[in-house]
């Protein structure tokens, strides 16, 4: 099943669809990729391309095991996700402690309750090319804010989705028009 996302650069307003189904999603604060570039570590961009969705994550303290067929792995309070271009495990799950640079999985905010691993980067990771490139939750109810890179979608949107999602989903990320 493929994930539609249609955005634009410079706007972190998306349009995701799935199975003749639209909702509204949030993508990176400087929205796709322009058309030529390439994604940079650190630019607040959302690649285009076509990704494959990997692992599911979520916290187990704010929520059951998602119902879908991907694979799924709890986050645990000192799981993280290596951000350094430099490191021999850029672009890959880690654990604290670790000095070099990473983010969090485990959040104050809700974003990462359900957070899916997108096939950006992985498999021989560029350094610089962008990492922690994942399918999430938006930050907030009323007004979502934009991600990092990522594409963010409200709790109940994730919750329908889910159960439709496995390892041969795809989420095509597109310009607009």
């Amino acid at each position: 099943m493929d994930l539609i996302v249609e955005g634009r650069p410079g706007d972190a307003n998306a349009l995701l669809t799935v199975g003749g189904l639209s909702f509204p999603a949030k993508v990176g604060k400087t929205g796709l990729v322009p058309a030529g570039a390439q994604k940079q570590e650190g630019d607040s961009a959302t690649p285009v391309g076509r990704f494959g969705l990997r692992t599911a994550y979520w916290r187990p303290d704010r929520g059951p095991r998602p119902a879908t067929s991907l694979p799924t792995c709890p986050i645990r309070f000192d799981d993280l996700w290596c951000d350094d271009p430099s490191h021999v495990l850029y672009n890959r799950p880690v654990a604290a402690p670790f000095s070099a640079s990473h983010e969090k999985m485990w959040r104050a905010d809700r974003c990462y309750d359900v957070c899916i691993v997108l096939d950006y980067n992985l498999t021989r990771p560029a350094p610089g090319q962008g990492s922690a490139i994942f399918f999430h939750l938006t930050k907030e109810d009323d007004v979502p804010g934009p991600t990092e890179g990522c594409v963010a979608v409200a709790p109940e949107v994730m919750h329908r989705l889910l159960p439709m999602l496995s390892l041969s989903s795809v989420m095509d990320v597109r310009h607009k028009g």
